[in-house]
């Protein structure tokens, strides 16, 4: 099945108890409120299907695997309540990957900013390709990585997060990225990565579902309070886009893309 949302898509197909979920968006893979509305409700829906084993999350394109968030979304906000509204679409992502019964395997092809290294973190097992660079970039438009933060630091510890959240125009490579936990794999291309996920999904669909039910509790231990701190999360990153700086530093990022 796929939702077409904004220009852009959220796909779903189940196959071998193998559901393999997809974004896309033609900025960059960028994510506007709808399309991050889309997707955490096709990861709920394919998490509780009990034909689902294992969830494959993935992008399309073969540039970014995740621009972060839309640009376009965020000059349009004009209140905090609406800025906390669009945050909460990301909230609302990691809180379904979180709280699905299966495991979920990412498919990192590309380049992860902002919001895309949160979903990148909120994956249970991510195998990314060499050119698989990161960058939380918040902080330079006068914010932060306070929604996907939670999950950046439950992967790789607090000490590299805050490496990345204070150096926010600095890209990691991903050996950087491997070595830190982010991603578990880390291939020279793309026919090894897909390879190595084909094989472990395969793998895990196969296994038993209770059993990894349970490893998804023990995995995610901890984090029952995030319904309420993501939100939280988002109240403050919706305040902080109305300044004049975010204002001023947006439109400078998008007249260089244009440029560009």
């Amino acid at each position: 099945m796929i939702h077409e949302v904004q220009g852009g898509h959220v796909q779903a197909e189940i196959h071998k108890g193998i559901a393999t979920i997809e974004f896309f968006h033609p900025q960059g893979n960028s994510l506007p409120g709808k399309l991050l509305n889309e997707l955490a409700k096709e990861i709920h829906s394919a998490g509780h299907n009990k034909e689902v084993r294992v969830i494959v999350l993935r992008s399309a394109g073969e540039k970014a695997f995740c621009g972060g968030a839309s640009f376009d979304e965020l000059m349009a906000i004009t209140t905090p309540e609406e800025g906390q509204a669009f945050f909460n679409g990301f909230a609302q992502v990691i809180n379904a990957m979180r709280k699905v019964p299966v495991l979920i395997i990412g498919r990192i092809h590309g380049k992860c900013v902002g919001g895309g290294v949160g979903l990148a973190a909120a994956c249970d097992y991510a195998i990314a390709v060499e050119g698989a660079e990161i960058k939380l970039s918040e902080l330079a438009v006068g914010i932060g990585p306070f929604v996907v933060g939670p999950a950046v630091e439950r992967k790789i510890g607090t000490s590299a997060f805050s490496q990345l959240a204070i150096d926010a125009a600095m890209w990691r490579n991903g050996d950087w990225a491997r070595r830190k936990g982010l991603f578990a794999e880390l291939h020279p291309n793309l026919d090894s990565m897909d390879e190595s996920i084909l094989r472990l999904s395969t793998t895990l669909a196969a296994s038993s579902p209770e059993a990894m039910q349970e490893m998804k509790k023990m995995f995610w231990k901890g984090t029952d309070h995030w319904d309420q701190l993501l939100t939280e999360r988002a109240a403050i990153s919706g305040r902080l886009v109305l300044s004049s700086f975010t204002r001023t530093a947006i439109q400078k990022f998008k007249e260089k893309a244009v440029k560009a």
